[in-house]
Formats: C-alpha cells, structure tokens, sequence
C-alpha cells in the first residue's frame, strides 16, 4: 500500500459489522441495490436513551447509504398502548432530528395482510388452533434440554382451524380461549420454534382500530411480515431478538417470500450505569410516584433528558461513539454526561448564581455605590456580547468558597486570605460573623483593593482563587433544582437477595434549594441552556414563570471521563 493509500485510510473511519453487511449486499446489488431501515417501537410506554441510539443508529444507516427509515409502531397489544405514548415517540424522535417524512407506519396498518398470511398458513398445515390456556402452553413447552409436548390440538383438520380462526376474528370466544399456532417442532433446541401463538383473543378496543378486531397477531408473527411489506430490506434489531431470528426466517419462508426479503441483523442493546434500562420498571417508577413523570430530569426517558438540558446534539455524539457491538456491554454513563457537557460548553450562555449563599460584605467599599462591571456572555464564542453585572459592597458567596481552618492546598477564601471576585477585585478576609445559637457563618467581612479591578490592575498583586459572587442588591431569587443519578449502585438490576431493583433508588437523586443569581437570568426563556460559572450547567425547567424561575441541573463541570478519553489519546 502507498504512503497516500495510507494516509487515506486512516482518515476512513472504520465500519461496523451491520455496515460491512450492507456494503457486501450493495456490492452483490441485492435489493436492487437499496437500503432501507425501520424504527419500530411499542407505543406502550416513552422512548429511553437506548431507544435514542437505535433511532440514531437507523436512521444514520439509512442516511449514509441514500436510503429510507420508517418509523412504525408495533401496536398489536391494545391493552398497554395509548396515543399518548404514539405522540410522544414521535416527538422524541423529531426532536432528536431525525424525519421519518410520509413512512409513518403502525402494524395496525396490516392487520387485515397479516390475517390472509394466516389463513395461508393454516390452509398449508403449517398452523393450527389451539384450545390451551396460557399457562397449559407454558407447561408443555418444555426445557432447552427437554422436548416440549404437542398439543392435543396439533393435528386439528385444516378445516376446523380455518373455521375455528374466522370464529376467533368474529368474536365468538372470550379470551384466552383459544390461539392460533404455527406448526413447527416441540422438540427444537430453540424455545422460541417449539409452536409459537401467532394470535391471541383480546377483547379490548384497540387506539387506532378502535373494536374492529378482538384477535391480535404476536409481535414475531407480525415482525417479519410488516418488514416484507414496507420494503425493509436490514433489519436491525438489539441482541436479545437474536433467538427470534430463525423463527422471523421461517415465517418467510413458509408464505414462500424469496424476492426483496428483510434480512434481520442484531446488535448490542445499550446499557448504562446507574440506569434502568426496561419500559416495564420505568413505567413502575411513574405509576408509584417515586418521580413525577415519564420526563422527570432523573428518567433516562429521552422526554427526561430534553427537561433536564440535554441537547440532540449530545444524544447523538453519544450514540456515535457508543458505536455497534455484538456483545453485551455496559457503558459508563459518564460518557453520556461528558458528551453533553462538550456541547453545553460551547452554546450554553454563563451567568453568576450561588446556590449555598452567604453574606460579604466589603467594609472599605462605599456604602451607597454601584458598579457596572462586565463579562463575556460565552467565552467560547468571542463574537457573543458582554452582558453587565451589578457590583456592590454586599454580596452573596458560596458557602463553599469559605473555610476558617482550612487546608493547605484551599485557594479560595480563608481568614487573612485573598481571592479574587471573578470579574471584580482582589479581597481579603478580616473577620466573620457566627449565629449565637448554632455557631453558623452569617457574616463574613473582608477588604478590597480598589486598584486590582479585573482588566484593569495595576496592583500586580497575584492570588491563587477566584470565586464567583452575586450583588446582594440586585440578586434574583431562583429555584435550582440539584439532580444526581436516580439509582446508588452501577448496576441497579442487581439487587440484595428478596428485593427489586428500587432497594437501589438514590433518596438524593433530587434536592430543591433557594438560590440567587445575576439580574441577567431574568432574560432566559423555558428551555434556555446556561453554565451557572464554577457550579455547573443548568436549564430553564418547562415549569417555570416570570415570578417563579425554575433552573434544572443538567451536569456538574466535572468531568472525569475526559481525562480517560486523554489518557486513552496518550496511549494511542
């Protein structure tokens, strides 16, 4: 290989296995040389971060290879699905940038298709109506080393079950009377060919077809057949549909589908720390009220995420650099976290609050004056405006900033220690005042040097600290909502021995303080994202008023893992 066939590849990014997959079948112009993906979520619940990933993933590939994406709804449980949910979905997924244009599809859509494919099926022997219940079914399944045992009804003339099925559709058995299974083999190695349902009677009205069937197809039975017929020509499905897979191919092959035929391919679902990654515990955690709702900032829900100050942008980063497995992993979530402080870096405006206030105040300051002091309203972006800050000899400090014995590598403020006040001067603390009774710091009094004013000092006086402060005066009051990681062990699905996974809730995940900030945060709209400086990053909560401002913390400034993705440049 050349030098420049060198330097050219290593500018290529690697492909991953489903990509390698897709230029081998573009190579071989199979599908006619087209690519085409679906999302195809179950509307009974809201989409999770590793939802986002998929929907990042499918649309990506469709993106790279001048493809379509659907977005298709797997509706075919009436008795979990809302529209709420369906609206929702929809939402995160535009919201995240992704248009799925005029292919918004539902497995609804096809209820009527997958019917016929049916009775196509019972018509070659290849499926039969069942009289056991559920639990009989699960009885004689078997083991993975033990042979199901056939049902009684296996062998029911083809006759009897097409008259049977038609009866199932019409209405005529409660439900759980009957179903409807394809004849496999009970004594499969792979659970999932030993005589699957295909249909179950469920007499529930359903969000789109309201009562027009009382029959509902499985999820496998309807998976395959919805992707043949949309033109679905890579199915990408997460790891655990990968025993399902044979089951997909063999329903295509029974209704004898060769030409322009899906082909199901599976990676790795994505697993965070700290995070509950199930439909059925999250939505336990809304019906219980251990949060608020299904976009409460510590929900790993995208909903969630968008309320507590993601950005799209760093949900899809993240899932780039996740990147495609084939085996389980789990991801540390501080990557999550990092990739959305990289961005609120760079957009996010800054402005002064203190959330654990206490009084400064500046004895040799002038009592009655005012100054108008400056700061760049984002120093990542030099073409932003300055934005004006009140400066008076009152002020708010945090009460972190201060400590009356303190270490020795403590550079911020101590008793006869300087700092500097960030964007202001240079101060020294002389003495403090304490509460009689609990022996708290009410007071802390200190002195300035009126020639160390920021750009423009001329004390040439260097200090090692420098705090952030608010004018006492002017202060706005604010809500500032402190969230941390809803679950207390890295990896909450394992809990103590007789317990479920919320003996792992973090009883700190929320804490509501009383803060004040800069006349400046009066200008942020719902949503607005900013760096409250030296604290962290913070959005405007949906909930908030002009009277009643709202700031949720999205993430700290600190941030390990960028120090890992250094040291793993180093060694590279």
């Amino acid at each position: 290989m050349s030098d420049t066939a060198k330097k050219d590849s290593l500018k290529q990014p690697s492909l991953n296995f489903i990509e390698e997959i897709i230029e081998e079948d573009l190579r071989n112009n199979k599908n006619e040389g087209r690519v085409h993906t679906r999302f195809p979520p179950e509307p009974n619940g809201y989409l999770h971060i590793g939802h986002a990933k998929s929907i990042c993933f499918n649309f990506g590939l469709a993106k790279k290879y001048s493809g379509k994406c659907n977005l298709r709804f797997d509706d075919t449980n009436p008795i979990t699905e809302s529209v709420e949910y369906v609206d929702s979905i929809k939402e995160d997924t535009r919201w995240l940038g992704y248009d799925w244009e005029e292919r918004e599809f539902y497995a609804s859509d096809y209820f009527e298709t997958l019917f016929d494919y049916a009775v196509n099926l019972i018509k070659k022997g290849k499926a039969y109506v069942c009289d056991m219940s559920t639990e009989e079914i699960a009885a004689t399944r078997g083991t993975p080393t033990r042979p199901g045992k056939e049902s009684p009804w296996r062998n029911r003339p083809l006759e009897e079950s097409l008259e049977l099925f038609y009866q199932m559709r019409d209405g005529k058995y409660p439900n759980g009377a009957k179903v409807l299974r394809a004849k496999i083999d009970m004594a499969s190695p792979n659970m999932h060919m030993r005589d699957p349902v295909m249909y179950r009677i469920i007499h529930a009205p359903h969000h789109r077809t309201q009562n027009k069937w009382c029959i509902y197809p499985t999820y496998d039975w309807a998976h395959g057949q919805s992707d043949y017929i949309e033109g679905i020509t890579h199915s990408v499905c997460t790891l655990e549909f990968e025993v399902h897979r044979p089951l997909y191919d063999w329903f295509l092959d029974a209704l004898e589908i060769k030409k322009n035929r899906p082909r199901q391919i599976e990676f790795a679902r994505l697993n965070l720390t700290y995070t509950v990654m199930s439909k059925r515990k999250l939505l336990e955690l809304v019906e219980n009220k251990t949060v608020n709702s299904w976009d409460d900032p510590r929900m790993p829900t995208i909903s969630g995420l968008r309320r507590r100050g993601y950005t799209p942008e760093s949900i899809r980063v993240f899932s780039e650099k996740v990147g495609v497995a084939k085996r389980e992993n789990i991801i540390d979530v501080a990557l999550l976290e990092h990739c959305c402080r990289q961005h609120l870096n760079k957009i996010a405006s800054r402005v002064m609050a203190v959330i654990n206030p206490v009084k400064l105040i500046i004895d040799n300051y002038p009592d009655n004056k005012t100054e108008e002091l400056t700061g760049r309203i984002n120093p990542e972006d030099p073409d932003t405006l300055m934005r004006k800050i009140p400066f008076t000899k009152t002020l708010f400090i945090e009460r972190e900033d201060f400590m009356e014995d303190p270490p020795k590598k403590f550079f911020r403020l101590a008793p006869g220690k300087e700092v500097r006040l960030k964007y202001a001067y240079i101060i020294k603390c002389e003495s403090v005042v304490k509460d009689p009774e609990t022996g708290e710091i009410t007071e802390i009094h200190c002195t300035y040097d009126a020639e160390s004013r920021s750009g423009q000092d001329i004390s040439k006086k260097k200090v090692k600290g420098t705090i952030h402060w608010v004018s006492y005066e002017h202060a706005v009051k604010i809500e500032a909502r402190l969230y941390d990681r809803l679950l207390k062990t890295e990896n909450p699905d394992v809990a103590e021995e007789g317990k479920d996974f919320k003996s792992n809730l973090n009883p700190g995940s929320l804490k509501i303080v009383e803060a004040y900030g800069e006349p400046s945060i009066r200008n942020f709209k719902k949503g607005s994202k900013v760096q409250f400086e030296r604290n962290g990053y913070y959005t405007v909560d949906p909930d908030s008023t002009e009277k009643h401002i709202i700031f949720n913390r999205t993430v700290t400034l600190r941030d390990s893992w960028a120090k890992v993705l250094k040291n793993i440049g180093k060694k590279g």
